[in-house]
């Protein structure tokens, strides 16, 4: 005997960087499709599908989650904040980025970005060990850690 689960679709409003997005999904897609292509936001990336590498990092309701691994329904009536909002909540985040020239491929940038700014908004001025417990799920292949590591104590310099 065969069982075969059916998943419907269903409408549903999702708040992405504090506006409303009414989708058509099933209620198991992962949120990561959900962002990417039914409502555009592209800056989030795909990378293990596994929720290990943290390329799809975004936040729901102000904590870092994996959404290759979270389905869409979890996040009906929460806040979900994908990279494309850093750039007014975190500026001096991405300046700091920029100014030490950190990515090299750049494909893990946004979900090493949402996991630093994370970081920040908790910890304004932490410490080695705290970065690296912060940015340890996070995988750059081209390995950029050092770099990662200064862009984050800078930005905590100039935020202050």
């Amino acid at each position: 005997m065969f069982t075969k689960s059916i998943s419907k679709f269903l409408m549903m409003v999702l708040t992405i960087n504090n506006k409303n997005y009414d989708i058509e999904a099933t209620t198991d897609m992962p949120l990561l499709w959900a962002i990417r292509d039914l409502v555009g936001l592209t800056g989030t990336k795909y990378g293990c599908g596994k929720g290990l590498c943290g390329a799809c990092t975004v936040w729901l309701d102000g904590e870092p989650i994996r959404s290759c691994q979270v389905p869409v329904l979890v996040a009906i009536g929460k806040n979900i904040t994908t990279i494309e909002s850093l750039e007014t909540t975190f500026s001096h985040l991405q300046k700091a980025w920029e100014d030490l020239n950190v990515p090299q491929c750049g494909y893990c940038q946004p979900g090493q970005l949402m996991s630093a700014a994370a970081l920040l908004k908790h910890n304004p001025n932490p410490s080695d060990e705290a970065i690296n417990n912060a940015m340890s799920g996070n995988i750059c292949r081209c390995g950029t850690y050092k770099r990662i590591k200064q862009a984050i104590k800078m930005a905590a310099i100039n935020a202050k």
